[in-house]
């Protein structure tokens, strides 16, 4: 428990809770009810999140629409974002997994790692009040938010592409990172955009989810829309 509390720079005074939020359910069942999953504190943890993230991108985009809010935070709390939030606190090592589980990779399984990330925060929450949490919660966002230009409105290009290919139920994009460069805390991501097989943008940015976007943008471009 010191070395997850070491990365998450947060020491329990109820480990209880720290165990209760690494435990999966798959763990849960093979112990036949004598150990609760972590399911209830993910819950807590969502709402706890949103209300943090909320609050910070109110505070600090005060030209932004409503809509783009919602966007905004959208990208800050989806479960791609939050898995990677995990894979920094090398929270896998520490899951308690039933074997299946563990043994098909669930320890580096997006959705658990993001579920893992929730009851963490929910686990801080109940142990030591708001401010713990708030501090936890903001090493990642801001850190995120830093991949976009502030000084600009936020506009999420991958939504509104996405919004777009929608239109044709048979159509389908990915984004697929072809390019990685620089040391590690100064790397580059180059990502394609493809729709279908065919690649329609790409684009560079400090972290994958900024070239993301970069491509996105990019083909949005190329389709004539006004960004």
């Amino acid at each position: 428990m010191k070395t997850i509390e070491e990365n998450l720079r947060y020491t329990f005074k109820n480990k209880k809770l720290l165990e209760n939020a690494l435990t999966h359910s798959s763990y849960a069942n093979e112990m036949r009810g004598g150990v609760a999953s972590n399911e209830r504190l993910e819950f807590l943890g969502d709402s706890v999140l949103s209300i943090i993230v909320s609050s910070y991108i109110y505070d600090n985009f005060k030209k932004m629409p409503e809509g783009e809010l919602t966007r905004l935070r959208s990208s800050l709390v989806c479960e791609k974002t939050l898995c990677e939030f995990s894979r920094k606190l090398s929270v896998g090592e520490f899951l308690l997994l039933g074997k299946g589980e563990r043994k098909t990779g669930g320890a580096e399984r997006d959705s658990i790692l993001a579920d893992a990330f929730e009851a963490i925060l929910a686990a801080i929450y109940l142990d030591g009040g708001i401010d713990p949490a708030r501090e936890f919660v903001m090493r990642f966002v801001v850190s995120e938010l830093e991949s976009y230009d502030v000084k600009a409105d936020f506009k999420d290009y991958k939504t509104l592409l996405q919004e777009i290919i929608q239109r044709n139920p048979e159509e389908s994009v990915n984004y697929i990172l072809t390019g990685e460069e620089g040391p590690d805390h100064n790397k580059l991501f180059t990502v394609e955009v493809r729709l279908n097989s065919n690649t329609i943008g790409t684009g560079t940015g400090k972290s994958k989810k900024e070239a993301e976007e970069m491509a996105a943008k990019q083909a949005l471009s190329l389709m004539g829309e006004a960004i």
